[in-house]
C-alpha cells in the first residue's frame, strides 16, 4: 500500500516517521519542491525501518505517487514578516492550486489528507481544486481538530487521573482560537463527566474548566513560543488518519471536510465527528450540543466562511 507525503518539512517528515513506527502502509513516497530535501528525508526515514517495520521509503516527483492510496499534503509557506493573514492564504492557495492537480493526475483515486494551515480553509480550497479534477469532496480530508480533540482528552484525563482512552469528548469547529470544546457531551468510562466527577469526588468547577479550555485552545501557540513549531502531535495525528484510510478502519474522527451547513453557516469546512474509511468521509455526526456550544460553533464556522469569502473576493 503506497502512501504519499507532499511537503518534506517538519510536519510531513514527522508524519512519515509516525507511519513507519506504526507500520502503516508498505511504501512511502516523499515529494517536495526541493528534491534534495525529499531525497535526504527519504534516506533518513529508510534507515529507521530496521528498528520499526519493514517498509520501502523513496523520494520522487509527482509521477512517483501513481497508485497511492492516500496522500498527505503538508506543502505550503509560512507567514513572512509584515504579511497579513489574507496574503498568507493567497500564497498557500496558489501552492495548492498547483499541487492538488499534480497529485490527482497521477493518483486520481487517492484520499487527500490536508495538513497545511490554516487547515480548514486549505481543505476547503483543496476540495475545490480536486473537484475540478473530478475527485469527490469526501476524498479530501483535513486534519481539522483531530489533534485538538486528543489534547482535550489527554489534559482532561490528567486532571481526572484516568486513562485518556476512556475519556470521550470532542473539539469541533475551526482548528484555531474559535474552536469549541464540547463539555456537555463529554463522558468518562461511559458516564457523563459530571457523574464521574461526583463518584470520584473531583472538583471540576468553571475555573478548572476554563484552565483546561485555555491549555487546549492555545497549546499550539505555547509550543511554538517554546520551540518554534509543532510537529510530533500533528505528525502522529496524520498517521492515525491515514491508517484509518488505508486499513478501512471506520473510526469516528474530528476531521474537516466541506459541509453544506454547519449551525446555519452554509458551504463551509470545519470539524465535526466524521466516519472515516477507505473511501474518505462516509458520514457526519452533528452533536446535540447545548445552546451555548451551538452558538459558539456557529461563530466558529462563520470565522472560516468569512476567510473563504475574503479569498474569493481577492480572486484566489
Amino acid at each position: 500500500m503506497k502512501i504519499g507525503v507532499v511537503g518534506s518539512g517538519r510536519v510531513g517528515s514527522t508524519a512519515a516517521f509516525a507511519l513507519i513506527q506504526r507500520g502503516i502502509g508498505g511504501e512511502i513516497v516523499m515529494v517536495d519542491y526541493d528534491p534534495k530535501r525529499a531525497k535526504a528525508e527519504a534516506a533518513d526515514l529508510l534507515h529507521a525501518t530496521p528498528f520499526a517495520q519493514p517498509m520501502r521509503v523513496i523520494s520522487g516527483d509527482y509521477d512517483a505517487l501513481a497508485g497511492a492510496r492516500a496522500v498527505i499534503l503538508a506543502a505550503g509557506v509560512g507567514r513572512s514578516a509584515g504579511e497579513t493573514r489574507l496574503q498568507l492564504l493567497q500564497r498557500n492557495a496558489g501552492v495548492f492550486k498547483e499541487v492538488v492537480p499534480k497529485v490527482l493526475k497521477y493518483a486520481p483515486n487517492a484520499v487527500l489528507v490536508i495538513a497545511t494551515n490554516p487547515v480548514d480553509i486549505m481543505t476547503h480550497l483543496a476540495a475545490r481544486y480536486a473537484a475540478e479534477m473530478g475527485a469527490p469532496a469526501n476524498h479530501v480530508i483535513g486534519s481539522g481538530t483531530t489533534l485538538d480533540t486528543a489534547r482535550f482528552r489527554a489534559i482532561l484525563a490528567r486532571t481526572l487521573d484516568v486513562d485518556s482512552r476512556h475519556v470521550h469528548g470532542y473539539v469541533v469547529g475551526e482548528h484555531g482560537d474559535s474552536e469549541v470544546l464540547t463539555w456537555s457531551r463529554t463522558t468518562v468510562g461511559g458516564a457523563p463527566l459530571e457523574e464521574f466527577c461526583e463518584l470520584r469526588n473531583i472538583k471540576l468547577d468553571d475555573a478548572a474548566r476554563q484552565q483546561i479550555d485555555e491549555e487546549v485552545r492555545y497549546a499550539g501557540r505555547d509550543i511554538i513560543a517554546g520551540k518554534g513549531a509543532t510537529f510530533y502531535g500533528i505528525g502522529t495525528a496524520l498517521a492515525y488518519i491515514v491508517g484509518n484510510i488505508v486499513n478501512d478502519q471506520r473510526s469516528v474522527l474530528t476531521v474537516c471536510t466541506p459541509l453544506a451547513d454547519v449551525a446555519g453557516v452554509k458551504d463551509v469546512t470545519v470539524s465535526l465527528p466524521q466516519l472515516v474509511s477507505g473511501q474518505g468521509v462516509l458520514a457526519t455526526f452533528p452533536l446535540p450540543l447545548d445552546d451555548e456550544e451551538l452558538t459558539k460553533l456557529a461563530a466558529s464556522a462563520r470565522v472560516v466562511r468569512d476567510a473563504i469569502d475574503s479569498l474569493d473576493a481577492a480572486g484566489a
